[in-house]
């Protein structure tokens, strides 16, 4: 890995509900609200809100205020935030490393699902990959970490914003990695409707959930094989389409929500169905280290981390910024990098003897292979680059039936070797 390296606001805003199928404009319905009453009848018990025909809801969005706060001191909050283990520090697993850096470079991949053993830093592993995220543009204020400059990437209210001429403020943060813990409820993960401010307030006010803040950024779930199956469902079909919908209370919400998902697990607790390992763009494994000098040096070095994190992050800075900036660059010249047309072919090839179902494992693979060799510094990909990413990229797809294991990437390489050959 290391030679692969170095070779080269407003607290309001208005939301569309519904989309009617005549009109290309939103429209939507005021609330008549008043705590015990509606319209000036009494209900005895629960809540029912009717709007009247003709008007325009009002729907509050009341993160914004707060992720407003939260983006003007993200980075004075690093200097007393708990320290990160460094990603140049971390001994082996070089194959999870080399997919989440490429992932970084080309979110388009579409994630990477890490299995191992337990205790071999796979959780360590991806949490240092905050420190080399690079800093994006993003709309000041805005919940879903909106571009500036892309419609596809803004929310609602930026969009209909910039329709209008008007300037948003922008500044520049660093991606985010957000976390999802395993008991996250379905409304904490897609956003779900403020009641509190609509008893109080007379409005439906839509919070958003933990996939509006990881848009534009990492969402990483542990342990993911353990995740409620129509969770991992939510999650995957963000991923893949890029856009959030939340129907709750008689209103529809349409947010951005890309993002690269990255999960991990230990087999022994259960594989994914295959359905949903093939939303993966890529697999990575995981094993534990068996020769004894390593282990030493691995446990030396969390030793060393442990007693003084600061110095220990000090001794590695050089290392690290030199993979950020090898990163920024990549990212930069990725449009640029050319595959021939001769290695499409031969990479399909490969799925197809391989019986390998839909498409997405042709495209992940040139993608793949393309952040690869500009990893590299390079412009051209190179047979070199397919050998090195397409096991991961396939096969995590030849398994199915849910009682078979996941092959270790023998049977691709095999295949890889007849066709290239």
């Amino acid at each position: 890995m290391a030679s692969l390296l170095g070779t080269s606001s407003s607290s309001a805003i208005w939301a569309s509900p519904s989309l009617s199928s005549s009109s290309s404009t939103p429209t939507i319905s005021p609330i008549c609200f008043k705590p015990g009453t509606l319209c000036g009848k009494k209900f005895n018990s629960g809540i029912q809100i009717r709007p009247k025909k003709n008007k325009s809801r009002l729907v509050m969005n009341v993160a914004t205020e707060i992720n407003s706060v939260e983006q003007a001191g993200k980075f004075d909050s690093k200097k007393s935030a708990r320290p990160v283990y460094p990603f140049a520090a971390i001994v082996g697993q070089d194959e999870m490393k080399l997919c989440l850096l490429l992932n970084v470079i080309d979110p388009k991949i579409g994630g990477v699902m890490i299995m191992g053993d337990r205790g071999t830093g796979k959780s360590t592993t991806v949490r240092s990959l905050v420190d080399l995220l690079p800093e994006i543009e993003v709309v000041a204020g805005d919940p879903y970490n909106s571009d500036p400059l892309d419609p596809e990437f803004m929310g609602v209210e930026v969009r209909e914003r910039v329709e209008r001429g008007e300037t948003v403020p922008v500044i520049a943060t660093k991606i985010n990695m957000v976390d999802l813990p395993l008991g996250a409820t379905e409304d904490r993960v897609c956003g779900t409707i403020d009641i509190e401010k609509a008893l109080t307030e007379g409005v439906k006010a839509f919070e958003p959930g933990l996939l509006a803040k990881a848009n534009r950024g990492i969402l990483y779930v542990d342990e993911v094989n353990l995740l409620d199956d129509h969770l991992v469902d939510v999650l995957l079909d963000s991923a893949a389409s890029g856009w959030n919908t939340v129907e709750r209370e008689g209103i529809s919400i349409s947010h951005p929500a890309r993002f690269i998902l990255i999960g991990s697990g230990n087999p022994e607790e259960g594989e994914l169905r295959p359905q949903l390992l093939d939303r993966f763009g890529m697999h990575a494994q995981v094993g534990t280290v068996r020769d004894a000098d390593l282990r030493v040096k691995i446990v030396e070095e969390r030793a060393r981390f442990d007693s003084n994190p600061k110095d220990f992050r000090e001794t590695y800075k050089t290392e690290q910024d030199k993979l950020q900036d090898q990163i920024s660059t990549a990212r930069s010249n990725l449009s640029s990098v050319q595959i021939d047309r001769e290695l499409k072919v031969k990479i399909s090839r490969v799925c197809s003897e391989l019986n390998v179902d839909g498409l997405r494992g042709d495209i992940v693979t040139n993608r793949a292979a393309k952040a690869l060799a500009a990893l590299k510094g390079k412009d051209r990909v190179t047979a070199e680059d397919v050998a090195t990413v397409i096991p991961n990229c396939l096969r995590h797809r030849l398994r199915k039936d849910p009682l078979e294991s996941i092959d270790s990437g023998v049977l691709v390489s095999e295949k890889f070797a007849e066709i290239f050959s």
